[in-house]
């Protein structure tokens, strides 16, 4: 089922999860193991990350350099295919403009049909370690809208529809992007940020999952924004429970978002308890849910980046 139609006939809000593809050297069985806790709650769909190549110079007996491809990751698709072979829930696998030009995106495209996969979520990926700025693969896409016209364009195509049986005017693909409460790092303002996620939209996107915040007046601020500039689709909140005290200073950094004075002091008062600062940020992100419900959003979605205890903590109390 497509998330587009998962979100047309919910009658309540629901929980949907986002998953890390685990390092190399993880068997299938605990792969599956670390995603048991969350099926309890029996979410809509799992969205499963990706994460471009990189590389690294190694030194030759000579003394020159030479570079090294690195894959330190089990691929999205693969991931997917074991959740499949396991659990009844829809998957929606991450494609990224990074390190892929258009044709390995349209190879993608058609291993993911052949699986059966019909969600994916469009994202233009981070630059490269070292980069200051994202660095377009040749032949590839600079932009998540380019992306998202991209695999419009060719599930559109005659060799497409054909193997899939499709009419002309059937979209196999169901496409999430990504936007930025806060704006993205990039972005002049958040105006031109918003126009930005309008041409994904007119693209072809369905939906939109935004970043991670911490005070839900970013978010509903941000809803009005997009309704006011002509975005209609669905908008899903993003959370993620902060769980040491460390990433007060860590999530601002990595990601540009702002952390509200309120929860900043609590954590400090209680810094050195790292149980207790883990427990704060449970029920900080728990605060967030049930309000955000409360206000009608559509779903939650949850970054989980591999752990299960505080999410399903809050799943349990929220849904």
């Amino acid at each position: 089922m497509k998330v587009s139609e998962i979100l047309a006939t919910s009658t309540k809000a629901f929980p949907s999860i986002e998953i890390v593809p685990p390092l190399r050297g993880i068997t299938n069985e605990e792969l599956l193991e670390s995603i048991a806790p969350f099926m309890e709650f029996k979410p809509k769909y799992i969205n499963v990350t990706s994460h471009r190549d990189e590389y690294e110079f190694r030194q030759n007996e000579n003394g020159t350099f030479s570079r090294h491809l690195i894959r330190n990751r089990i691929s999205e698709t693969t991931v997917c295919s074991a959740i499949m072979s396991k659990y009844d829930v829809e998957v929606v696998p991450h494609l990224i403009c990074g390190g892929n030009t258009k044709e390995e995106i349209e190879s993608r495209l058609d291993n993911l049909a052949f699986l059966g996969i019909n969600n994916i979520v469009a994202l233009r990926g981070d630059s490269l370690t070292g980069e200051k700025r994202f660095t377009p693969t040749p032949g590839g896409y600079s932009y998540a809208s380019e992306l998202v016209e991209g695999i419009r364009a060719y599930q559109g195509s005659n060799s497409f529809r054909r193997s899939r049986g499709l009419e002309t005017t059937d979209r196999f693909f169901c496409i999430g992007v990504g936007a930025y409460p806060e704006k993205h790092f990039e972005a002049a303002n958040i105006e031109t940020d918003i126009q930005n996620l309008k041409k994904k939209i007119d693209a072809g996107a369905d939906y939109i999952i935004t970043q991670m915040f911490f005070d839900n007046k970013v978010y509903y601020n941000f809803v009005e924004r997009c309704r006011a500039a002509g975005i209609t689709v669905p908008i899903i909140p993003g959370l993620k429970p902060l769980s040491t005290a460390r990433q007060l200073s860590l999530l601002p950094e990595a990601f540009s978002i702002d952390i509200p004075v309120e929860l900043t002091s609590e954590i400090a008062r209680v810094h050195t308890d790292k149980n207790a600062v883990y427990q704060l940020g449970t029920e900080w992100c728990a605060m967030q849910c049930k309000d955000l419900i409360a206000h009608g959003a559509p779903a939650v979605h949850f970054y989980t980046m591999g752990k299960s205890d505080n999410i399903s903590q809050i799943l349990r109390e929220c849904f």
